[in-house]
Parts: structure tokens; sequence; C-alpha cells
């Protein structure tokens, strides 16, 4: 599964580096909703991800994350204010329970159509995924 996931990180030309060890990213669940909710959301999930795939810093640790929240323009305070408050538990625990039950079991998942890619996909799979399903592609001007 690993070599999987750095084969399709490199076709991508996302970062991913040796993990060794597989961290809790709850928190970076939480904050990284947290973050869309300020318009910072694409631009945090990329520096999470940049951080546990590439670098295989332990998310699950608050100083990890505040420092990640500072890299992408979020101010700390705000940032250690919904850690400590955890006001974004319940939002992620709704995301987990509608996850369950469409049984997604692993991140990223594309469905459609109660057709399903899991894990990091090439483009080409996703467009198949759409296309299959009825989905017309926009043409590129």
């Amino acid at each position: 599964m690993v070599s999987h996931l750095k084969h399709t990180a490199e076709e991508m030309g996302l970062p991913f580096g040796e993990r060794t060890m597989t961290y809790n990213s709850r928190l970076a669940q939480e904050l990284g909703l947290w973050a869309v909710s300020k318009g910072k959301g694409k631009t945090f999930h990329m520096a999470a991800f940049r951080a546990y795939f590439a670098d295989g810093v332990n998310l699950a640790r608050i100083p990890v994350l505040l420092k990640l929240a500072e890299e992408v323009g979020l101010p700390r305070k705000n940032a250690e204010k919904v850690l400590e408050s955890r006001s974004f538990r319940d939002a992620v625990d709704r995301d987990w329970t509608e996850s369950q039950f469409r049984s997604i079991t692993a991140v990223p998942t594309f469905s459609i159509n109660n057709h399903k890619l899991v894990g990091a996909q090439s483009y080409d799979n996703l467009v198949r995924l759409v296309t299959e399903n009825g989905v017309e592609m926009k043409k590129q001007p």
C-alpha cells in the first residue's frame, strides 16, 4: 500500500517521504475544519499533508499543529483556543459518522453512484470514475 501511495504521489508531484510511524491526526482534522472556516483550508491541508507524508511529523502534537497554523497565516492564539476548547470536535465526529455510514474506511475516497476509488488516484482514474458515472467533463478553453 505504501509503495502504491509513494508511486501515485510521485506521479502527481506530491511530496512523499519515508514514514516509519503512523500518528493520530484527530486534532489536525479539527484544526483543518477551523482553517476551512477561515478560508485557509486548502493551504492548511497541503501543509499538514507535507508535514505528515513527506517529513514524518507527528500531527498529534499541539506545538506542531500551532506551527503549521502560523505557517499558513492563521493566528496562533486562535488556533490554540480551537485546540484547547475542541470547538470542532462535533463537526469531525459528524464527518466520521457519515464516513462510517457510507463505508468509507480510507482517505481519500472518491464515490459516485455507489462506485468508489480508494486512496490516492491518478487523474486518469478519476476521469474514468466520473465519466463512467454519467458526469460530462467540461471542455478546456
